[in-house]
C-alpha cells in the first residue's frame, strides 16, 4: 500500500468511527504506551505478600470485658455513594454506638490526603466519628484490625505488626474481579490468611469453602426498609432501570447491554432509565441520571416496573432496595444467591441477553403491576441492617475479649 493510500484509508476508517471513536483509539494507545493499567492495581510491590502467612502476633491475654476496645478498619479512600463503604461504615457505627473507639486506616499506593479522605467521611458518611489515618504510618494502638477487601488483607500483615487480633470483613468473592492471573491468586491467597473471616451472606461463604475448604462467621444481608420504601401516594409505574457500571466486570455491563436492546426492540413503548456511571456503547434510547442520591433512587424505583441487578460475585444490594420500592428485580441467576435473597418476587434468569430480555419483558407485560409492586414491598417491610450489626459487634467483641 503506498502513502497516499495507506492516508487514505486511515481517513476513511476516522469518519466511520467518529470523533469519538478517535479519541478512544488515541487514548488506548497512550494506555498502553504509558502503562496506565498500572493505576487499577492498587498495591505497591512492596506491600504484596510473597506467601499465605503462618501465625501472626496476637495479644497474650484479652482485655477485660469492661474496657472499651480500639477497632481499626482498613479500606481503599471511598468515593460518595460507595455501596461497599456504606455497608462497612455502618459497621463502624455498630462498633461506636457500642461504645468502642474506631479508628479507620485508608491506602493509596499514589500517595494519601488524609484531610480530604477525612472530608469526604465527614461530609457522606456523618454518622460515624472515627479518627482517619494512613495505615503506611503503621497499625498502632488497636485491639483489633478488620481487613475490608483483598488489598487491605494483604496491608495489615504488611503493616500491623503489633500483637492484635486480625479480621477480614468480606462483602464480594473478590478473585472473580478479575481474570485467571496474578490479582485474581493475590485476591484469593487472603481467604487463607490467619483471620477470622466474616462472610456477608451465605453465598459468599459458599464460594470461599469450594475454593478453600475453610469456613467464615456468616453475618445477614441487610436491606434498609425505612428508606427504601413504596411512594406515598403511589404513582403510575412505566419502565425499567438499570445500574450502569461498565468497567467493573462483576457487573456484567455487556450481558445487560445485549438485553436491554433485546428489551427495547420488543417495548420501544418503555423507558430505559440509567444510573451509575455514563453507559457506553448502549445505542438505544435511555434516560441517563448519573449518581443519585438514596431519595432520588428510591423515587425511581417507585416510578418504574422492573430493574437488572447483575453481580457475579455476591448478590448485589440493588436487588433487595428495588423490591423494597416495589420494582421486580431481575437477577443473574447463581444457584448459591437464592440462599441470599430467597424471595419470591425476585425474578431469576440465566446471565444470557436473551433470557434477563424475556423476564424483562414478561414484568411489563404483567397485567396486575401494581398489585406485584405492593406485594413486592409488603415482603421486605421491616427489613433493616440491624441483625448484621449486631452478628458483627458480636464476633469481633468474642474475637478481642475471648468466648
Amino acid at each position: 500500500m503506498n502513502w497516499f493510500a495507506g492516508v487514505l484509508s486511515k481517513a476513511q476508517r476516522a469518519r466511520r468511527v467518529g470523533v469519538v471513536g478517535v479519541a478512544q483509539r488515541v487514548a488506548q494507545r497512550m494506555y498502553l504506551r504509558t502503562g496506565a493499567a498500572e493505576l487499577w492495581f492498587n498495591l505497591a510491590f512492596d506491600d504484596i505478600l510473597p506467601d499465605v502467612p503462618g501465625e501472626l502476633p496476637v495479644p497474650a491475654s484479652p482485655p477485660d470485658r469492661a474496657d472499651r476496645l480500639t477497632i481499626g478498619w482498613v479500606s481503599t479512600p471511598p468515593a460518595p455513594g460507595s455501596g461497599g463503604h456504606t455497608t462497612l461504615f455502618r459497621m463502624v457505627e455498630a462498633l461506636e454506638s457500642r461504645g468502642h473507639r474506631c479508628v479507620v486506616y485508608l491506602y493509596d499506593k499514589h500517595g494519601l490526603d488524609v484531610d480530604r479522605a477525612t472530608h469526604t467521611i465527614r461530609r457522606h458518611w456523618p454518622h460515624i466519628q472515627a479518627e482517619v489515618r494512613d495505615i503506611t504510618a503503621g497499625v498502632r494502638g488497636v485491639d483489633a484490625i478488620v481487613a475490608s477487601g483483598w488489598e487491605s488483607a494483604h496491608l495489615i500483615v504488611r503493616y500491623g505488626t503489633e500483637p492484635v487480633r486480625r479480621l477480614y470483613f468480606i462483602q464480594d468473592y473478590e478473585p472473580f474481579f478479575y481474570g485467571h492471573g496474578a490479582e485474581h491468586e493475590l485476591a484469593a491467597m487472603t481467604y487463607r490468611m490467619p483471620f477470622r473471616r466474616i462472610a456477608l451472606g451465605q453465598m459468599l461463604d459458599r464460594m470461599i469453602r469450594e475454593e478453600t475448604g475453610l469456613s467464615s462467621d456468616v453475618v445477614p444481608f441487610g436491606c434498609d426498609s425505612a428508606v427504601y420504601r413504596p411512594p406515598a401516594p403511589a404513582k403510575r409505574r412505566s419502565g425499567i432501570v438499570f445500574f450502569s457500571r461498565p468497567d467493573f466486570a462483576r457487573r456484567g455491563y455487556q450481558i445487560a447491554v445485549v438485553a436491554l436492546r433485546l428489551f427495547h426492540e420488543r417495548h420501544p413503548e418503555q423507558q430505559i432509565h440509567v444510573y451509575g456511571a455514563p453507559p457506553r456503547g448502549l445505542g438505544i434510547p435511555h434516560t441517563f441520571h448519573g449518581r443519585l442520591t438514596t431519595a432520588e433512587l428510591n423515587d425511581l424505583y417507585g416510578r418504574t416496573i422492573a430493574g437488572l441487578a447483575m453481580s457475579f460475585t455476591n448478590i448485589t444490594l440493588v436487588a433487595e432496595e428495588m423490591l423494597a420500592a416495589g420494582n421486580i428485580p431481575i437477577v443473574n441467576d447463581i444457584a448459591s444467591a437464592h440462599d441470599v435473597l430467597p424471595n419470591r418476587h425476585v425474578r431469576w434468569a440465566r446471565p444470557t441477553g436473551a433470557a434477563l430480555a424475556e423476564q424483562l419483558s414478561i414484568a411489563v407485560s404483567a397485567t396486575d403491576v401494581d398489585t406485584r409492586a405492593a406485594e413486592a414491598a409488603a415482603s421486605v417491610v421491616g427489613r433493616s441492617w440491624e441483625p448484621t450489626k449486631e452478628a458483627v459487634v458480636r464476633i469481633i467483641e468474642e474475637e478481642v475479649y475471648g468466648s
